[in-house]
Formats: structure tokens, sequence, C-alpha cells
């Protein structure tokens, strides 16, 4: 099979500025493709901001009014999928002719989601994946996905799919990736720990995948004057360093980490060493006991709301006496 290039961006948005972090956005894509990328990953919640070190005002049982107006600033520089930005970065796709994976800040109805959006070198945008578990204070600004959004997608480059963040820790939600036969593992985080590295490594090893991931490199200059970060003011403090990587299917690591500043990555991928790979193991085949683990996964969206007309199918399911 054919060489597969492949760029990892690690760097920051123009936080809470939708507008000049698209713009950015298409710059650092125009860069990455001139390295002959064909598929670009960004990182989680690069549109427009993954607000380390902000609080939104909360403490248990209280909320101060400077956490709305956070909030409210963090909501509008948000995206509507689909809507302009998607159209935007599909036509940035389209003109350099690459794949295109990118984390955004979802915004639906009154809700905000961590998203991983996946865009064709024909502009399309192609689907998108909710973060089903934010972690820990994530959870006071970012809604909970379901299943209806966890594709994998076949392409000329690979299968491709998206796990986002410490979703990574989810062993049941790795197997089902796998179980699409997922071959580029795009793995978006804002984790910038020297762990990760091993992280990304072990699922490359476990399911027999490429693995790209990649994290900002932000500074305190990258946001606006009136953030409150907990980690003070000093414009150099660095808030996230990066560790962006790119990992083979047998573990071996073909860029980075890099905690040095902003950069792209790229690595020319093999896709025989995937087969390569599954010689001795494959976790959804036959390195499986189906006859002792099975894992059942609801693909089904789960909205708050169900309405329907009398001639349609009861989305509910058949009346029971």
């Amino acid at each position: 099979m054919k060489i597969v290039r492949v760029a990892v961006v690690q760097d920051s948005p123009i936080v809470f500025d939708r507008a000049a972090t698209l713009d950015k956005t298409c710059k650092l894509l125009a860069e990455a493709a001139g390295k002959g990328a064909q598929l670009v990953l960004f990182p989680e919640a690069f549109v427009s901001a993954y607000p380390k070190g902000l609080d939104f005002g909360a403490r248990l049982g209280m909320r101060f009014p400077y956490g709305r107006d956070d909030y409210l600033r963090y909501f509008e520089s948000a995206v509507e999928v689909p809507g302009e930005a998607t159209r935007i970065l599909g036509q940035a796709a389209k003109r350099l002719g690459v794949y295109l994976v990118i984390g955004v800040i979802e915004r639906d109805g009154g809700t905000l989601y961590c998203t991983a959006l996946f865009f064709s070198p024909q502009g399309q945008l192609l689907g998108k994946h909710r973060k089903l578990m934010p972690t820990a204070l994530e959870r006071l600004v970012w809604g909970f996905g379901d299943g209806s959004t966890m594709p994998v997608f076949d392409t000329p480059l690979g299968k491709i799919g998206a796990v986002i963040c410490w979703e990574n820790y989810m062993p049941l939600f790795r197997t089902y990736m796998y179980s699409q036969g997922i071959q580029i593992y795009c793995a978006p985080t804002a984790d910038d720990r020297d762990t990760w590295l091993s992280s990304m490594q072990h699922i490359a090893l476990e399911g027999r995948c490429f693995v790209l991931s990649c994290c900002q490199y932000l500074l305190r200059k990258d946001c606006p004057k009136d953030y409150a970060a907990v980690q003070g003011n000093d414009p150099e403090t660095v808030l996230m360093r990066g560790g962006s990587c790119i990992v083979g299917p047998l573990g071996q690591v073909l860029a980075g980490p890099n905690y040095d500043g902003p950069c792209i990555l790229t690595a020319d991928l093999d896709p025989d060493d995937i087969a390569r790979g599954k010689y001795d193991l494959d976790a959804v085949g036959h390195y499986a006991r189906p006859d002792v683990f099975q894992l059942h996964v609801n693909l089904r969206s789960t909205p708050a709301v169900k309405a329907w007309h009398s001639t349609e199918e009861d989305p509910f399911g058949p009346k029971t006496e």
C-alpha cells in the first residue's frame, strides 16, 4: 500500500476569538499541507479555546456572576455544526486537498460540547465525534456526547477516527474503535504530562494502529487580558506545553513528543505495518475471547425530548399493557 504522510499541529488558538482562530487555523493547515501532509490533526478544543486555569466562578453550592460572563464569552466563541465555521474549514481542506481532523467547541442549543470534526479533501464535513466523558471541571461547561457520534471513516488513507483526551482511558470505548477497524487513531488532547506518551504507545500497541496525538502549546499572552487563570498573569507563563506525538502500530515513536513550543510534526505511515502488527495481536479478532467477554454498544441518539406524530413510528417502541 502507498505511504501516507500525516501531520499534527501543536499551536494555540486566539483564545475566545473564533474568527481570528479560524484564520490562524487555515494558515497552519496550509503550512502542514506544504510539508506534504495528506491528513492533518489539530488539538482538542482548538476553535476557539481550552480554557486552562479558569474556574468559571464555581464553588460547591455556589456560582459567582463573573463565571456566567466567562461562560457567555466561551459560548459566543463556539461554533455551530454545520455552520459558517465548518464552511470555512471545509473550504480550506478542499483548497489544500487534505483530510482535516480538528477539535472545536460546538454550540448546540444552550449547551457546549467538546467535539472533533472530520473534513474530506473535497471539503465535505464527513461527521463529528462529541466527547463522551468530560473530565473533572470540564463537566461544568461541556455537555456529554452519546453513542450516535463515534464514527470511523473509511478513506483512501485508511480508517480514521478520533478519541478525545481522557476518553483514551476508557477501555471499552477503545475496544469499540478497534472493532470498527480503526487504522489512523486520532487523539487530540489537553493532557501535556510526561505520562501521555506512554498512553499513546499503549493504545498503538493494543489496537495495532497508528496513533496521532496533539496538544496545544498555549501561553498566557495567547489569552485575553481579563483571563483570570490560576497560573497568574505573566505573559510568558506556559499554560499548556504540548507533547504532541505520532506512534506506530508496534509502539514505536515516529515523531515527538515536543515540549519546546509551537510546531508541526510529520511522519510517513506504512499501512502494511498494521497487518504486520496484527500477526500476533488483534484485540477484537484472534486475541479476543467472546465466549468470556462481550461488549454491547448503544449507538442511538439520546435526546432529552422525543416528539412524534401519530402517523409516525413511536420512537419509544410499541406500547405494552
